[in-house]
């Protein structure tokens, strides 16, 4: 296919080139350049692309995979909208939840894809990861106000991870990976992340969500589970949130004092979030939680009340 222009996106941080490019008939494609030694995996992400457009999951859906000399072209629908992420904080809170509903109830849909990909056993597997992660953490030249208390919290609960499922992840689920369209909808993008994994797993990067809007991760999880969020999701959930920050120190290292700093005041939230982990739902869940009860049971006196004022103006009528 011929364009007749073709503009660099800089955005994420993935090795890929992104641009936005358009054709003869001025129709917009998001195109995807990659090395070519990334050709198969770029095959099966196209593939699974394919597989959650299927089920009707609102996204760049995939048009065409092709190897261009030496780089692995993939050619995607256009979205107009903008980076939910910068956009947001400019609806209310309840249609941020709304949107953190949506984005919950697309991720279920993703998770619904059969696995067919042997996969390795995933408490062993994630207690490797555990163990690496907290290997390098020591190792760091820098360290985390109170650390520690991630370390002994994973230590401790290491059992949860026997016996959990497995399923195609999308693989870096957050709100910096949605648009909302000039359609108001909103749309995941950037599946070059795809994994296998515990489902729960999946919401290890929650932490980018709720830093932004608490209303849309908390509709995330409730939009996830139908509003009936299970007990054992939380325990999980504080695994994979605390393995996260416990890596990311050594990975921010080399990219300089702004990245580590950022890094430390995430861990520190996190902290605050779970009272140093003496709670194990996030106070910015709970808080929502409170807000959206506090809010129906104001709809459900303000019924009651003009119940209350039919009837009392019926019985004067009659």
């Amino acid at each position: 296919m011929d364009f007749s222009s073709k503009i660099a996106i800089n955005k994420g941080w993935s090795d890929d080139k992104k641009y936005c490019v358009t054709d003869q008939n001025q129709q917009k494609y998001f195109l995807r350049v990659s090395d070519k030694e990334k050709l198969d995996s770029k095959k099966f992400e196209f593939d699974m692309m394919e597989k959650v457009a299927s089920l009707g999951v609102p996204m760049c859906k995939p048009i065409s995979l092709e190897l261009c000399d030496d780089e692995v072209h993939s050619l995607h629908e256009w979205i107009d909208g903008k980076d939910a992420r910068e956009i947001i904080l400019s609806f209310s809170e309840e249609q941020q939840y709304t949107y953190g509903v949506e984005a919950g109830s697309i991720l279920r849909k993703i998770h619904s894809l059969p696995v067919t990909e042997f996969c390795e056993d995933w408490e062993v597997f994630f207690n490797q990861k555990i163990d690496d992660k907290i290997k390098k953490y020591k190792e760091c030249p820098v360290q985390y106000e109170n650390g520690q208390i991630f370390i002994d919290f994973l230590n401790a609960n290491r059992e949860l991870l026997k016996d959990r499922p497995q399923v195609f992840q999308h693989g870096d689920y957050h709100i910096g990976n949605f648009m909302i369209g000039e359609d108001r909808k909103i749309y995941v993008i950037d599946f070059d992340r795809f994994d296998l994994g515990d489902p729960w797993e999946e919401f290890n990067r929650i932490v980018w969500s709720a830093q932004v809007s608490p209303s849309f991760a908390s509709g995330m999880i409730d939009g996830y589970f139908d509003h009936k969020v299970p007990d054992l999701f939380w325990k999980l959930l504080a695994i994979y949130i605390l393995n996260n920050i416990v890596g990311a120190l050594s990975w921010a290292v080399p990219y300089g004092v702004e990245e580590i700093a950022v890094m430390q005041n995430q861990a520190k939230e996190i902290l605050e979030w779970y009272d140093d982990m003496k709670q194990i739902i996030p106070s910015w869940y709970l808080i929502e939680k409170k807000v959206n009860n506090k809010k129906g049971l104001n709809i459900n006196l303000k019924k009651m009340s003009r119940l209350f004022a039919h009837i009392i103006t019926n019985s004067i009528l009659y």
